[in-house]
């Protein structure tokens, strides 16, 4: 039989964790968090991780696991995610995955072998110091140079996909359209779901978590992670909060600016996370905007989830 699983998706600060602790405690659930973020030990305030109190007792996977000096790569988070969905299924319990990083959601739904791709940092950072000393174009010219189509599907600022993909064909490969390449994985039974709610609305919750943050200490926390050893050139520390404070840290703009930075860019993030999230066939979408209450969106979760996975 198929394992039974849960994912519950939708962009940054939409309300995933409360509703997913909540309808983890109605059909005795466990949580893998797909967050690659809040994977991290360290970094509680700028990935929004839940406090012990705000997860109810609700275990909690691949959340604070990860040392950020650490690298910690999809296919890691493929292998520990299915590791822990066969752990919690052992224990007579549901598997609940919940994130926003749709690259760790591809890992789970669709069969992407991990073990046909190797990583080269050291050809990884010389790209990398190449785009940064003769810009973005040179780069994406290199890349038409070896895969025309390659480089009409990959923008050229999108330079992570660019030395992604001059990486493969350095490894002998070549890039194919992702999209036409995923073939869905059998070994789940699984109920794809995407929170989502009215556009401004998501945003004012966006800007204020980023004030609760600077309130609750993020400056603080990137210090001491910077005393560390970490900086915006670390895996870990590219993530959103943490490469605009340290620019902010390092002289680079004043801390107004840096916030406005940020607002901005978790805004726009969310925007393409919604955008990712829409692509999938299969998901089923439950916006706040169509219930009174929380009570009543989660009670509609619990049924169309136990409809689904025959929880009944």
């Amino acid at each position: 039989m198929k394992k039974p699983l849960l994912i519950i998706v939708g962009p940054t600060a939409v309300g995933k964790t409360e509703i997913s602790i909540n309808v983890a405690k109605r059909l005795n659930g466990e949580i893998i968090s797909a967050d690659s973020m809040q994977v991290y030990k360290y970094m509680n305030i700028g990935s929004a991780k839940p406090t012990e109190e705000e997860k109810s007792g609700i275990p909690h996977y691949l959340m604070d696991e990860i040392d950020p000096r650490e690298r910690f790569s999809v296919a890691d988070f493929q292998e520990k995610a299915k590791e822990y969905i066969d752990k919690i299924i052992e224990k007579n319990k549901l598997p609940i995955v919940v994130g926003g990083t749709g690259l760790y959601v591809n890992a789970l739904i669709y069969n992407i072998d991990f073990t046909q791709t190797t990583s080269d940092w050291t050809f990884r950072k010389k790209l990398e110091d190449l785009a940064q000393k003769f810009g973005n174009e040179y780069l994406h010219q290199k890349l038409f140079e070896k895969d025309k189509e390659a480089a009409a599907r990959i923008h050229p600022n999108n330079i992570k996909r660019v030395i992604r993909a001059l990486e493969v064909i350095e490894n002998g490969g070549r890039i194919k359209d992702f999209k036409n390449a995923l073939i869905e994985n059998e070994e789940y039974n699984y109920v794809l779901i995407g929170l989502i709610r009215d556009r401004q609305e998501l945003y004012e919750r966006i800007n204020m978590r980023v004030d609760l943050m600077i309130k609750c200490g993020l400056i603080e926390e990137v210090k001491d992670l910077m005393k560390l050893g970490l900086d915006e050139e670390d895996i870990s520390m590219k993530g959103l909060g943490y490469k605009e404070i340290i620019r902010y840290l390092k002289g680079e703009y004043d801390l107004e600016e840096a916030i406005s930075l940020l607002k901005r860019d978790t805004r726009r993030y969310a925007k393409r996370q919604i955008t990712w999230f829409k692509r999938y066939d299969q998901i089923k979408w439950f916006d706040f905007c169509d219930y009174k209450s929380k009570q009543e969106l989660e009670e509609d979760i619990i049924k169309y989830v136990e409809g689904n996975l025959n929880l009944l």
